[in-house]
């Protein structure tokens, strides 16, 4: 039997074992818990939660425009199906790793809500006390999905499919869950420590940059790396459903429809304006004509900054958080290109460092008049402790994604190639993986 036919085995043994599971774990609720649940909260979170998952077809269009056009399907695929296998994962374990009860704060017991056991019918979240359970469940999940579809920038037009599912299964549950539990769960190691991350700066943007490094360095550069997008057309629309779902991504990581979301959505919007705008300037200050392609990165860049602080800051620190990412994120582009580092969509100069930008910020500007759960203001209000505990987390969180990562990719590896053949690349992955082509 060939590897192919092998390997094809794995997903059908694994559907019957989820198949199995749901004979085993019903999860009929005993009851529906319905007091403290707030109508307002629960309908603006079913908005949230579906403004979230159009990031990830956002996501699509985004990266997809920026390849070659030989590898446009096989990279919009690449994060659809990440809505697929991880939301199936999550409900079997992500979410009981993630938020499940805290084992030393590192990770969640996967006993808590196996097969979302205790979910329907689960008291509400202690963060979102007038919001069902499984609604905070749901819109948990949204923000798993996404994660794993930023890395494929990195690895685009030379990984192979199969393999990338198998990564996304390892990544989802060895990287983002016990991160998700450290950062959100309130015994996790960072929140009792004090780390702030309102919408999944840390969690989401800085883990896909770090894990997009890593697989940038273990795949090695393409055979041939010089490419014009496919369609700029295609980036623009992928940037518009990215800035519309973001107000879900953050305005909705208030949990409610209050004071906090408008603020957050406020902020959002704002920083989004200010990378957009500086990126475009920046370029023409070295000599570059004003790009929709610099547009909707600079946009995109402000978005990710700015997630980590949305709801601990003012809308005009909001700007200033936009303007300083963009500008050190177009400066680490121009890094990379000097480097044989082939990242292929630049994720770790714009998703990771600007998240990391974004994360100290958030320790310059956080104040308590604007969200009480800051308890030590920024640095730029005379106190020092939130900042360097955002220091300390963030060379944590650093080491923790991209060493955890590069040992996943080995791993993968050697269960089935992470790379696809030379002549697989050449043909590109539309024909060599999926058998279609524009």
């Amino acid at each position: 039997m060939s590897m192919t036919k092998r390997l094809a085995i794995v997903p059908f043994a694994l559907l019957l074992l989820i198949l199995l599971g749901t004979f085993l774990h019903p999860s009929v609720p005993t009851q529906t818990i319905v007091e403290g649940i707030s109508a307002a909260d629960t309908a603006w979170m079913l908005s949230a939660t579906g403004l979230v998952l159009i990031m990830t077809p956002g996501l699509a269009f985004f990266y997809g425009g920026m390849v070659g056009k030989k590898n446009v399907i096989s990279t919009m695929l690449q994060s659809f199906i990440s809505m697929a296998v991880v939301t199936i994962l999550w409900v079997v374990v992500g979410f009981s790793l993630a938020f499940g009860d805290s084992i030393n704060g590192i990770i969640g017991s996967p006993t808590s809500y196996f097969f979302f056991q205790h979910v329907i019918d689960g008291r509400p979240w202690e963060l979102a006390p007038t919001i069902p359970f499984v609604l905070f469940a749901l819109y948990q999940l949204k923000f798993a999905i996404i994660t794993p579809a930023l890395i494929t920038g990195a690895l685009a037009e030379r990984i192979k499919f199969t393999s990338y599912i198998f990564f996304i299964v390892l990544f989802t549950l060895f990287i983002y869950c016990p991160l998700a539990h450290a950062t959100w769960h309130p015994q996790g190691i960072l929140a009792k420590y004090g780390v702030l991350d309102f919408a999944g700066g840390t969690v989401v943007h800085m883990s896909a940059g770090w894990a997009a490094l890593a697989g940038a360095l273990f795949l090695k550069g393409r055979t041939n790396n010089s490419h014009s997008p496919a369609r700029v057309t295609y980036v623009l629309l992928g940037t518009g459903l990215l800035w519309f779902g973001w107000f879900g991504f953050n305005a909705g990581s208030a949990f409610a429809a209050n004071g906090i979301a408008a603020i957050a959505l406020a902020t959002t919007t704002t920083a989004s304006a200010a990378a957009a705008f500086t990126w475009i300037i920046f370029d023409a200050v070295k000599g570059r004509k004003p790009s929709a392609m610099g547009t909707c990165i600079g946009a995109v860049v402000g978005l990710v900054a700015i997630t980590p602080a949305a709801g601990f800051i003012t809308i005009p620190h909001s700007l200033a958080i936009g303007i300083i990412s963009s500008v050190v994120s177009n400066l680490m582009v121009d890094w990379r290109t000097k480097t044989n580092i082939d990242d292929t969509l630049d994720v770790f100069p714009c998703h990771g460092v600007g998240g990391m930008v974004g994360m100290l910020l958030t320790g310059v500007f956080a104040h308590g008049n604007i969200n009480p759960a800051v308890v030590n203001n920024g640095l730029i209000f005379g106190t020092s402790t939130l900042f360097i505990k955002h220091v300390v987390a963030l060379i944590g969180v650093s080491v923790f994604v991209f060493v955890g990562t590069y040992l996943l990719l080995l791993i993968t590896d050697a269960v089935t190639p992470l790379r696809v053949l030379p002549h697989e690349e050449e043909m590109g992955l539309d024909k060599s993986q999926h058998g279609e082509s524009l």
